[in-house]
């Protein structure tokens, strides 16, 4: 087979990644046969120049990279201009440019939950690249928000109360606590201050039901893994890629 097209994910482990699997599977349903999808670990940022030279059309960038590769690239457009943060390079006759689909992912997955007439504080867990893009949206849905981690944002863990955590009817998990293999772990929050009004969406898919989740869903909250947004930023990335 002659292959004609070829992207990528760019990180740092990728042996659970959910790219290569997603798109080695669209290529087979939608019969595309001229491309193809690999996983490409780095521990130096600078091969993706290689790549370039390489004839590779464009590469998604995870953990923890989405804001380190922005000095490598030659420009960035749309949401990753703003947010300053990038997870779809596309290569444009030989320039690197950024852009994000994680946002347009996470707008389209969770805009069925948001309420339409009730706008208050969110709480974003985590300060990554990917709490950004988390952030960036909830305040296009009008909503105030705060960032809590262990040692950095607005607020640390061991800060929140359980009247604070009802005050925030959105809880977002950008962190990877929770992921497979480490399913035992969760956000250290005060889970009694959660409630029937709470939607809590977590970025991690595997597993489906994430500790923080449950913790949640067994208090009455809605509740939304990061599948769906995955699902939708991978499109967002293909239509990048080839137009």
């Amino acid at each position: 087979m002659n292959i004609q097209r070829q992207y990528g994910l760019v990180g740092k482990t990728l042996k659970h990644s959910f790219s290569e699997r997603y798109f080695k599977k669209k290529f087979l349903n939608e019969n595309i046969e001229n491309a193809i999808y690999r996983n490409y670990e780095m521990d130096d940022l600078s091969e993706i120049f290689v790549l370039a030279e390489d004839g590779i059309g464009g590469l998604n960038v995870t953990i923890p990279y989405k804001e380190k590769v922005i000095p490598l690239l030659d420009d960035l457009r749309g949401d990753a201009r703003l947010i300053q943060a990038v997870n779809t390079i596309k290569v444009e006759k030989g320039k690197l440019i950024g852009y994000n689909s994680d946002t347009y992912g996470f707008r389209e997955s969770i805009r069925p939950l948001i309420p339409s007439n009730i706008k208050a504080k969110a709480l974003i867990l985590g300060t990554g690249g990917a709490s950004k893009a988390v952030e960036f949206v909830l305040q296009e849905f009008g909503y105030s928000v705060q960032f809590a981690s262990r040692s950095a944002g607005d607020i640390r863990y061991n800060e929140l109360s359980k009247d604070y955590i009802a005050g925030c009817p959105v809880i977002v998990n950008t962190t990877p606590l929770g992921m497979y293999p480490n399913n035992h772990q969760k956000p250290d929050i005060p889970y009694d201050g959660i409630g029937q009004d709470h939607l809590l969406v977590d970025l991690v898919y595997n597993p489906e039901k994430t500790l923080f989740l449950e913790q949640g869903e067994s208090r009455g909250a809605t509740i939304l893994n990061g599948y769906r947004m995955l699902e939708l930023q991978a499109e967002h990335s293909w239509e990048i890629w080839n137009t």
